[in-house]
């Protein structure tokens, strides 16, 4: 039996503990988090013993570091703002924990690194929660790809754009915090991620533009070139649009929808009928990222095969390179120009 801790307990703490109880090999032992009647109430849902529910109303981290000290927890879920990603991955790292970390890993690639070496170090397994990787539909578009369903792939595209610009502008979350807040990683990850998976090879930008508000990108657009192939990112919190991945090769085309989410392909070959893909979710959308994650852990494994730490440290890269690009052109007063809050330009199919 696994015991896990989660290290925060908000919306996706509760989303990750309810999956977590279909995992057979696993159990919920203890939670941490700053507020008394949150842990309470989170160790109450899910069955947590009450001296095992940390907290901490000063915010000086004293619940994470208990939950960290308890012998009892074997794995870590990291589901904190981002700001605090990599100060409580490498804790949980040095204090011996498996550490499952919600997405992004890092706030650039710099961090990445750091904790990616940190982990191999003390070889101590550390994954990324890129759960789109462990879906069903993107096992199946995934193995297509590889077989040469779509010939040779040229072309890979990832657009996920949410309208959440009134929470934006609520400022009570750290979607809007300056440092750890911003549409690139919140939602770019994702799209990084398919672009990391599908076009290997050096990456550079071809152009970038976009919508930034007091230093934090609600909008961006990249076109990038990857290797042979070329690629696009497309992410928003200020328009909405059909959140997909495509990927364009030689032969034809495959449409994924919802993209962070995936249980929904069509592929598109040339002089034949479209192909649906549908395979849903195994539980949930967390389900088969945690049961990938007890099997690295009970085959003493340090590291993933399907979300490896290279990937995490490519992701933030492209990020990086998007961020820096969209900064470039609006101080250059061009990024935002003729970017209108409704249409963000077409996805080439």
């Amino acid at each position: 039996m696994i015991n896990w801790g989660i290290l925060g307990a908000g919306r996706i703490a509760h989303r990750f503990a309810t999956s977590l109880s279909h995992e057979g090999r696993s159990a919920l032992v203890a939670i941490s988090c700053r507020s008394g009647e949150k842990a309470a109430a989170f160790a109450s849902e899910f069955g947590v013993a009450s001296d095992h529910a940390f907290w901490d109303a000063d915010g000086e981290g004293g619940a994470h570091e208990a939950l960290l000290e308890d012998a009892s927890v074997d794995a870590v879920y990291v589901a904190l703002p981002h700001g605090l990603h990599a100060e409580w991955v490498e804790r949980a790292l040095l204090a011996g924990k498996a550490v499952l970390c919600e997405k992004p890993l890092a706030l650039d690639e710099d961090e990445a690194r750091r904790l990616a070496a940190i982990s191999r170090r003390e070889g101590v397994l550390l994954m990324e929660g890129m759960k789109t990787r462990f879906t069903p539909v993107y096992r199946q578009v995934r193995e297509l790809v590889l077989a040469g369903g779509l010939g040779e792939v040229e072309r890979v595209e990832a657009t996920l754009c949410n309208d959440m610009l009134a929470q934006f502008e609520a400022g009570m979350t750290y979607i809007s915090h300056p440092g750890e807040g911003g549409v690139l990683l919140d939602c770019g990850t994702y799209c990084a991620s398919w672009l990391d998976d599908f076009a290997p090879g050096e990456c550079s930008l071809v152009s970038a533009s976009g919508v930034l508000r007091d230093g934090i990108d609600l909008y961006a657009n990249a076109e990038l070139a990857m290797g042979e192939k070329s690629a696009r990112l497309e992410c928003a919190f200020d328009r909405k649009k059909p959140r997909t991945a495509t990927i364009v090769g030689s032969r034809g085309r495959m449409v994924v929808d919802e993209l962070h989410r995936p249980q929904h392909a069509t592929v598109y070959l040339a002089g034949a009928t479209p192909r649906e893909i549908n395979a849903p979710y195994e539980v949930d959308d967390f389900y088969g990222e945690i049961r990938h994650f007890v099997d690295l852990v009970e085959g003493g494994r340090t590291e993933s095969d399907v979300m490896p730490l290279s990937s995490s440290i490519r992701d933030a890269a492209i990020l990086d390179l998007v961020r820096t690009g969209i900064q470039r052109e609006v101080g250059r007063g061009a990024g935002s120009a003729g970017v209108s809050p409704t249409d963000g330009g077409p996805v080439s199919s």
